[in-house]
């Protein structure tokens, strides 16, 4: 049998309103109470229900996590360090995968609402403006086109990407070429004009052709990518990828055409997932504080469901680069 209050109450010698204060985290309990009742939870291994008590506050005690795809390390990485922040918040997450779709978004917006979570993270890339009729309060991962009155918690994706090409530049590189460009993909658009910037400040001329788009953000779409830029009369001495998935896949091709990476052709990633620090050679990558979004989105989403009238915030968390072996030989 479950402990309940009254057991804790009746160890501890102590009232059921005493015990619910010091489960509840209340400040004004006498000490000597608290220690008795600490004692006593520990002794009866009584765990709190969740449940009841949300239901006493009207809440529910979930969120939802809206991503585009969990197989991207980034979403499934930046997910667990979402559900750490929200524990401390006593809250539960639900995580729905939407591809990146407009259909997918749209039908994940749908199901939210306050009979089945209190509020939301998002992170869309389809959306459009009409689409943002939510009944609950909600955060934004990231930068997107779309101008709703919604937080949003990210990094400056121009500044990175600028940054990313800075440190290629640096090298001595002078063929720089980018893959992950899409059309309509925000993140996309922002990295791409961070990677314009950086070549426009040091003098180099962009051409486009050494401009890749990839549908999606896995290894093959990089690996192709790789493979229509090595088959250039000129292939590039340099490549900034979107994406450590991009990345990894763009390497791969380098190995097999016997390109030396980084004597021949150096490569900069987007995201500095675990395996950009293993991979061979280890790949140097944007590296957003990936911690920083998930406690600052949370944050966001708590002062939200306790003050609705909050004003928006616009929160932009640190970035850096991770120089690894892919650009900077060891």
């Amino acid at each position: 049998m479950l402990a309940t209050l009254k057991d804790v109450a009746r160890l501890a010698g102590v009232s059921v309103k005493t015990v619910s204060n010091v489960v509840n985290g209340y400040s004004f309990v006498k000490p000597d109470n608290r220690a008795r009742v600490e004692a006593a939870l520990e002794a009866t291994g009584y765990r709190p229900n969740l449940g009841a008590r949300n239901l006493r506050r009207g809440r529910t005690g979930f969120i939802a996590l809206v991503l585009p795809e969990l197989s991207i390390p980034y979403f499934a990485e930046l997910a667990g360090l979402v559900i750490a922040a929200a524990q401390e918040h006593e809250w539960n997450v639900l995580i729905e995968q939407t591809f990146g779709t407009l259909t997918g978004e749209r039908l994940a917006m749908a199901s939210l609402g306050p009979h089945l979570v209190d509020a939301a993270i998002l992170s869309p890339e389809a959306l459009h403006v009409d689409d943002f009729q939510l009944s609950i309060p909600a955060v934004m991962l990231g930068e997107h086109a779309v101008d709703v009155p919604l937080s949003r918690v990210g990094i400056d994706n121009v500044a990175a990407s600028t940054f990313a090409v800075r440190h290629l530049i640096s090298l001595g590189r002078k063929r720089i070429a980018a893959i992950g460009a899409h059309p309509q993909r925000s993140t996309a658009a922002l990295r791409l004009e961070g990677y314009r910037a950086a070549l426009a400040e040091a003098g180099l001329p962009f051409d486009s052709s050494l401009v890749v788009p990839a549908l999606n953000y896995h290894r093959a779409d990089g690996a192709a990518a790789m493979k229509a830029l090595l088959d250039m009369r000129n292939p590039p001495d340099a490549v900034f990828c979107f994406n450590d998935l991009l990345a990894v896949g763009a390497m791969r091709t380098a190995a097999e055409r016997f390109v030396r990476v980084p004597r021949d052709l150096a490569i900069v990633g987007f995201d500095n997932n675990d395996e950009s620090a293993y991979s061979s050679p280890s790949l140097t990558s944007v590296a957003p504080d990936k911690a920083a979004i998930a406690r600052a989105a949370v944050d966001l989403l708590r002062q939200r469901a306790d003050s609705p009238d909050l004003a928006m915030d616009d929160v932009q968390t640190p970035f850096s680069l991770q120089v690894r072996e892919s650009t900077v030989a060891r």
